[in-house]
């Protein structure tokens, strides 16, 4: 299957990775173009994120395993697309 973005809500420890260190790490996954993590909140030992994934035909287990390889908890998948193209999320009317 073609993934071509996957939403990653991540957790890791404040000092180690480094959010470049774990950047690059992902950007090492087959089929990744683009690598975003956003910080969403930090505790006393550890800092969530989420992590948005862009490419073509990402290797999705190579991905989860890299994360996982820097000492990173995957909490869950939030999003993923596939296909030929993206598709942007159209925003609801309430």
């Amino acid at each position: 299957m073609n993934f071509r973005r996957i939403v990653l809500d991540v957790d890791k420890t404040l000092n180690r990775p480094t959010l470049m260190e774990l950047a690059s790490a992902i950007e090492k996954v087959q089929g990744v173009e683009a690598v975003n993590i956003s910080v969403t909140e930090i505790d006393m030992e550890t800092m969530g994120t989420i992590i948005v994934v862009e490419g073509t035909k990402i290797n999705v287990d190579q991905l989860l395993s890299v994360i996982e390889d820097t000492g990173s908890v995957v909490h869950s998948i939030d999003e993923v697309a596939s296909g030929s193209r993206l598709i942007e999320n159209a925003k609801r009317n309430s």
